[in-house]
């Protein structure tokens, strides 16, 4: 498998890069796109080009009915993953894992690790657990994140500039578009995707064959249809949440993601927010639609609130709906999470009006969701809200 590189993307991101009116900003982000993503893009590239030859037994790793957990951002879509990840028999991405695909860069990096423990007394584990709280620590409030936490898969495109996380660094939203990769042409929803199974099929091979991928990713509520031609037998967890709390929580976490960027034109951060709350009705609405024409696909709806109040029954349930069976062993740790359920504090604070949101639209946009989840029941005052750090 040829290494995938999204060079019309990467033209897109310069050309904007470039436009960028702060000198300081400009410069920061032509030496990561000129310099950096090259470099560390064809070294990936030919890192990938050596596995299949280096590690033959890659090509006989298949990758069978995997399952994607989806939904909007901050409905607990890292909740639910979480608690999957309890079960043995799953695969997932750590965080270093998705920046290096390479099954060859991984085991360097395993190889690197021994050789901390046993020689160096730990001492780059301990610098590069201080580079993730210089990293990480300004949003883990909002979003716990650090190297060797499973994070979404939709980060083995980074280096490729495929990723949507390059909007945490450039508000470009009516200009970049990363969630609709099922509108895409079919030649280049299949190069995408192709790469993204030959990174899987590497993860598998480091984790057991035998294993079943366990993916998490918000942003991918807009190709269901792109997953499915690639995967033929993926099982999809969606979760709902009420949108009065996701969305303004989405945004701020992009708003702050953007201010650390530097100072960034108030007008253009005004059009990328309503570019996101557009996009955020499709992450509502898109997936079920498109499930909807594959009604022998396995799929499980999770609603938030009874995720947090007893996630022992709920993914019991999902189990079900998907075709699992639970091991005595995971029913064990789902009973110790069930053990502490309700027990996580609430910390950031967002309101509807910070972001210009109308309330009314977003009942009007959602409404069939609002009468098939009840959210009017929970909702006491949309304009303020906390929430915990379950993305």
């Amino acid at each position: 498998m040829i290494y995938y590189f999204d060079f019309i993307t990467w033209f897109k991101l310069v050309r904007l890069a470039a436009r960028e009116p702060n000198h300081r900003q400009r410069r920061g982000l032509l030496g990561l796109l000129l310099l950096r993503v090259p470099l560390r893009a064809g070294f990936t590239a030919l890192c990938f080009f050596l596995d299949g030859i280096l590690f033959p037994g890659l090509w006989r790793v298949k990758v069978a009915a995997p399952v994607f957990v989806i939904g909007h951002a901050r409905s607990g879509t890292t909740l639910a993953h979480r608690l999957m990840c309890g079960d043995e028999r799953f695969s997932a991405f750590r965080y270093y894992e998705l920046l290096l695909p390479s099954l060859l860069q991984k085991k360097v990096v395993q190889w690197l690790a021994w050789l901390d423990r046993h020689l160096f007394g730990r001492r780059i584990e301990q610098r590069l657990h201080a580079w993730e709280q210089r990293k990480f620590g300004p949003t883990q409030h909002i979003h716990k994140m650090g190297l060797t936490i499973p994070e979404e898969d939709d980060m083995v495109f980074q280096t490729s500039c495929a990723s949507g996380f390059w909007m945490t660094k450039l508000p470009y939203m009516g200009e970049l578009d990363f969630f609709h990769i099922d509108q895409r042409p079919a030649a280049s929803r299949r190069r995408m995707m192709g790469f993204y199974k030959a990174c899987v099929r590497r993860q598998l091979y480091l984790n057991g064959s035998d294993r079943i991928h366990l993916s998490k990713n918000p942003t991918w509520c807009g190709r269901v249809e792109a997953l499915l031609e690639t995967f033929p037998d993926a099982r999809f967890v969606i979760l709902y949440r009420n949108p009065h709390e996701t969305i303004p929580s989405l945004l701020k976490l992009l708003h702050v993601s953007w201010k650390l960027q530097g100072n960034m034109a108030a007008d253009r951060i005004a059009e990328s927010t309503r570019v996101m709350t557009d996009i955020s009705y499709e992450t509502y609405l898109t997936p079920l639609e498109a499930l909807a024409h594959h009604p022998r696909t396995p799929c499980a709806v999770i609603d938030y609130r009874e995720l947090v109040s007893a996630p022992k029954a709920t993914i019991e349930r999902v189990y079900a709906d998907l075709g699992l069976s639970v091991s005595d062993a995971y029913r064990a740790f789902l009973q110790t999470e069930q053990n502490h359920a309700g027990s996580h504090k609430t910390e950031h604070h967002y309101s509807l009006a910070e972001f210009g949101l109308d309330d009314r639209e977003i009942r009007q946009r959602l409404a069939p969701l609002f009468e098939r989840f009840h959210w009017d029941d929970d909702v006491s005052s949309p304009s303020a809200k906390k929430e915990t750090a379950h993305g």
